[in-house]
């Protein structure tokens, strides 16, 4: 896109907000708002979903204390908060990982109730405009009647503009919402079997089990939260 073609295209934004009144402003406030958290979520869970270290690594890491680099998936995230409060007792180490687990199974959907609730807003906030822009329209028509098609037609532009907006605001940013709030459950349910496996080799504290890992938990729902 070239200087001029940009410009134009900033100038034909700029009277489309315009045209739509005061509640343009808080419309697209709520839309940045939503897709900045959006976009950190998905960050978020891409990371730890994505490269992680193997089950049994993150297990013998655990107890020996020492967690490799290169990895910052959401096994590799456990043990390293894991690690970073372990005073080992046994009893308290189990306390502390359970409060790890805890902390970190918040911090899955942290933010997504904002994003529903920004999601929501919108068209409402477009409704209300709509309803700003019929109102302006009757006053014109009280007062012109229907001769003046110049003043009608601003109300019904505010009426129409405000609709349009709440709604490319709230389609996808429900679709959006649905969406990571299904990928963070997914990862919570490998989270919680990851931790109960975590502490009952702690508990046992000679290593692994020996039928580790099973082949239901926790490296085949990591593999389905990856891809």
């Amino acid at each position: 896109m070239n200087e001029i073609a940009l410009r134009d295209w900033l100038w034909a934004t700029w009277d489309y907000l315009v045209q739509g009144g005061w509640v343009m402003l808080p419309m697209v406030t709520a839309s940045v708002v939503m897709w900045a958290l959006i976009l950190e979520r998905t960050r978020t869970y891409r990371r730890l979903g994505g490269r992680d270290i193997e089950s049994v690594d993150a297990l013998t890491a655990a107890e020996a204390g020492a967690l490799p680099r290169g990895s910052e998936g959401l096994r590799w995230t456990l043990v390293q908060r894991f690690l970073s409060v372990r005073s080992g007792l046994p009893q308290m180490d189990d306390l502390m990982l359970a409060h790890a687990t805890d902390k970190l199974r918040r911090s899955l959907h942290s933010r997504l109730a904002v994003i529903a609730v920004l999601a929501g807003v919108a068209p409402l906030l477009g409704l209300l405009g709509t309803v700003l822009g019929m109102i302006q329209t009757f006053e014109v028509i009280s007062v012109f009647g229907t001769s003046n098609a110049k003043a009608m037609a601003g109300g019904i532009s505010v009426a129409l503009i405000t609709t349009q907006t709440g709604l490319l605001v709230a389609i996808p940013g429900l679709f959006i919402s649905g969406s990571l709030s299904r990928r963070a459950s997914r990862l919570e349910h490998a989270l919680d079997e990851f931790s109960l496996s975590l502490r009952r080799a702690l508990r046992n504290g000679n290593g692994p089990p020996q039928d580790w890992p099973p082949t239901d938990m926790p490296g085949k729902a990591m593999e389905a939260t990856a891809s």
